[in-house]
């Protein structure tokens, strides 16, 4: 197949709509159900990347979850313990491969912003991982292949609408890449860049011990950031994103909400929201939605009279302010990634608030001695990469 037709383009209003390679061959994909989108491709085959690359770096099964063409979740297969299965909502699922769980991870990093995601999966589809996907709310998959019983999951999801795509792991693009832009072609080079722990070793800072769990979870949330619209950081954890900051102008606004988006995570897992009375039959997305807010500012809107009658069996305890920082007083071991330089210690004043620890970024910063001065007071191993992650 030379070229698919698309329904229309980003909006209905662009038509036409077709994806194809440049160079004349046939595409690498195979649509087995569905009928994808523009955005759908784009998200899938910027997903397929970053999951390729997960697992060359970690050798583990890797899983992402993208959302208009930037990562709320990326994960690769590790075990998940009692409590991450009960916040990820497949505590009543047994034998979950490591697939399985690495798209649990990737799904349940930022619920909210997952919604509606488009799947991206390193390996084979199993049966295990189509069950997940099969009781969310999802746009599509693509991975390399999927076993009889998982496609047959898959296809019976959204009445048999669900888009799924197979794509060729052999498939190698053109050294050159090129974009249009009010008819004006840009081209470049693709960032083949290769990451992995060999980055990670010019360490700047007093402490100069980055243990390999958190070497690792740098690589993961660097790998992370060269799929995700610039700037952008990423907190990253037991082999996972835990807080993806996307697309804001300020870097310490990347920090911010990539911060508060791992504080959200890690107050998920406090026994207080663990045990919040849910009514029985409430809707999953509800459910997330209502601890979304519970746990945020704006709490009062799950917990006045007459809204959480809806929400929950009886009224529960207001989390407190200095709860929650009791509870985040506890995170440590965080590890962050910048796509570019922190040109303010303000980011490492924030990025401890969440207990990171460990970090990669660029540097070369005219202030780069005030940022590692700022590390060493809080006794954080900070690395140089020497290379910029920009993603458009």
């Amino acid at each position: 197949m030379k070229d698919l037709a698309l329904k229309y383009g980003c909006n209905p209003n662009q038509k036409p709509s077709r994806i194809y390679v440049n160079d004349g061959r046939d595409l690498p994909i195979e649509v087995l159900s569905g009928r994808p989108g523009y955005i759908n491709f784009m998200d899938a085959l910027n997903g397929w990347q970053l999951v390729r690359d997960l697992k060359a770096a970690t050798g583990l099964p890797a899983a992402t979850s993208f959302k208009h063409v930037s990562p709320a979740g990326a994960a690769v297969g590790l075990p998940l313990s009692d409590v991450l299965k009960k916040i990820y909502f497949v505590d009543d699922m047994e034998d979950l491969s490591p697939l399985a769980c690495a798209y649990a991870r990737a799904r349940g990093a930022d619920r909210m912003s997952s919604f509606g995601d488009f799947i991206s999966l390193s390996d084979i589809c199993d049966t295990s991982t189509a069950k997940i996907i099969k009781r969310e709310v999802s746009d599509g998959v693509i991975a390399p292949g999927y076993t009889e019983e998982a496609l047959e999951i898959l296809k019976s999801k959204k009445n048999g609408n669900y888009n799924v795509i197979k794509i060729d792991e052999s498939y190698v693009p053109q050294p050159l890449e090129h974009k249009e832009v009010f008819g004006i072609t840009f081209e470049q080079g693709r960032n083949e860049l290769e990451i992995n722990n060999k980055i990670l070793e010019n360490i700047v800072t007093a402490n100069k011990d980055i243990p390999d769990s958190a070497k690792r979870d740098l690589v993961i949330s660097l790998i992370t950031l060269k799929y995700t619209q610039s700037n952008s950081v990423c907190y990253a954890y037991d082999g996972q994103a835990i807080g993806v900051g996307a697309g804001q102008q300020s870097r310490v606004h990347c920090v911010r909400l990539a911060g508060n988006k791992a504080d959200n995570w890690l107050l998920r897992q406090c026994p207080k929201v663990l045990e919040l009375p849910f009514v029985d039959g409430i809707r999953r997305a509800d459910r997330d939605n209502a601890i979304d807010v519970y746990i945020g500012e704006e709490y009062m809107d799950v917990l006045r009279d007459g809204a959480w009658e809806k929400i929950f069996r009886y009224k529960p305890d207001v989390f407190t302010a200095e709860e929650k920082r009791a509870w985040l007083d506890q995170a440590k071991d965080i590890a962050l990634g910048s796509d570019a330089f922190f040109p303010f210690s303000d980011n490492i004043e924030r990025a401890k608030k969440s207990g990171v620890k460990y970090i990669a970024e660029p540097g070369g910063s005219v202030r780069d001695d005030a940022v590692i001065e700022c590390c060493d007071k809080y006794g954080m191993a900070m690395a140089f990469t020497g290379i910029r992650l920009f993603h458009h």
